[in-house]
């Protein structure tokens, strides 16, 4: 099999360390890089620091095969990347014709005066292969060290994305001999990341070498990504996909999609298949059920609306919950969710109606039902079904953790409903 060929991303930038810019860059390229062999095996973020860009560079190239770098390629002063890597590389400043054409051709285009900073953009370390940036004005910089390559680019999103898709990625697939790696995702839900874990254990000992498996928990489930490694794609593609069945076999009620498929997602497909409607009666949610539902493409075709019964009068005049079941058991009860969920099935005339009723927090508990109380139900032609769910965390975890739960209901009725 072919030498693993591995990348570290550096990010430069004090905005990054500040929190005051989100590092979506190092995800991007992460992804990319994994589509064509390459294993990120780490991701730096560096202040705009000279000393501090130098010494993570020395690190970098000791250990990797690929240094890709965002960032600090800029016309203002406190962009000094291209400058610190001229001086590390022992290398002069030299007017790139070429990269100067380009950003004349922008301002130009644009009917604006380019200034004298623009025009220091296109002067680059002699000693580097320029990369063409179409989208702006910062040149893409790729130098050699040792038998490493290491690539700067602009921290732009938009423009570094597209340098490494013209450019850098083709470079490195004819630089370097890569190994096809495969990525399966399943996604899972109901079940803890330990638990999920004992369950498999046999399954996972039993992995070929070159397969390995990664637990990606989140909030009610986890995603498990199975990675394969080999020369052979069709051969791996084979390998994995008995693998994911022999998976699927051992835990089918806590799949409820595979690949890059969210929740929501994996329901519509299913109400679609099934030429089912749905709404929804949310209280403690507040419509965040409703919202995950139709931010699907095409969910028009199922989901027919929502009523967000916050106050009791709305619950009892919009979705039909009586005064007694209010005043005999609470707003967040049983009996309640139920009423809502039927409420509004018959209110909106859809197959299925779900619900939610709790007390997110962080006050508003008693001690008989304390912040973290909450009811969820799903209703439709055949039955009623009510859960209690106990999830103390924040307001904004307990409210999104009881969605994906309700949704979660609606998965699990759904299958019931086929296989019965």
């Amino acid at each position: 099999m072919k030498k693993e060929i591995s990348a570290e991303i550096m990010t430069i930038g004090d905005e990054l360390l500040y929190g005051q810019v989100i590092d979506t860059n190092s995800a991007w390229l992460g992804q990319e890089l994994g589509k064509i062999g390459i294993r990120v095996k780490q991701i730096t973020s560096i202040s705009d620091n000279p000393e501090a860009i130098c010494e993570a560079l020395t690190q970098a190239i000791s250990r990797v095969d690929i240094v890709l770098i965002t960032g600090g390629l800029g016309p203002t002063k406190d962009d000094l990347t291209k400058h610190t890597l001229a001086r590390y590389f022992n290398s002069e400043l030299q007017l790139h014709q070429p990269s100067l054409e380009d950003v004349e051709s922008i301002f130009k285009r644009f009917n604006r005066p380019m200034l004298e900073v623009n025009r220091q953009q296109a002067f680059l370390p002699a000693s580097c292969t320029p990369i063409r940036n179409v989208l702006g004005t910062a040149p893409g910089m790729l130098f050699h060290e040792q038998e490493t390559v290491i690539v700067s680019m602009p921290g732009v999103p938009f423009e570094m994305k597209r340098m490494v898709t013209d450019t850098v990625l083709p470079y490195l697939q004819d630089h370097f001999h890569l190994p096809q790696i495969i990525h399966k995702v399943i996604q899972t839900i109901g079940i803890g990341e330990s638990f999920l874990a004992e369950k498999i254990a046999d399954w996972e000992d039993n992995l070929p070498a070159h397969l390995k498996l990664a637990y990606l928990p989140y909030l009610a489930g986890v995603r498990l990504r199975l990675t394969g490694f080999s020369d052979n794609q069709q051969e791996l593609e084979t390998q994995l996909q008995e693998q994911v069945d022999r998976l699927t076999a051992l835990i089918p009620d806590h799949i409820f999609a595979y690949g890059e498929v969210t929740l929501e997602e994996a329901i519509g497909q299913l109400l679609k298949d099934r030429n089912l409607t749905i709404s929804t009666a949310e209280s403690c949610t507040g419509g965040l059920v409703a919202h995950k539902l139709t931010s699907v493409p095409g969910s028009s075709a199922y989901f027919m609306g929502s009523v967000v019964a916050y106050n009791n009068e709305v619950k009892k005049a919009q979705l039909g919950v009586t005064t007694e079941i209010l005043e005999q058991h609470g707003a967040v009860s049983e009996e309640t969710v139920r009423a809502m969920a039927e409420g509004v099935r018959k209110l909106l005339k859809t197959d299925i109606g779900i619900s939610t009723s709790g007390i997110a927090g962080p006050d508003g508990g008693t001690p008989d039902k304390p912040v973290g109380t909450i009811w969820i139900a799903y209703a439709d032609a055949h039955q009623t079904i009510a859960r209690k769910i106990t999830y103390n965390k924040t307001r904004l975890l307990n409210i999104e953790y009881t969605t994906l739960q309700v949704l979660d209901l609606v998965r699990q009725s759904l299958r019931r409903r086929v296989e019965e």
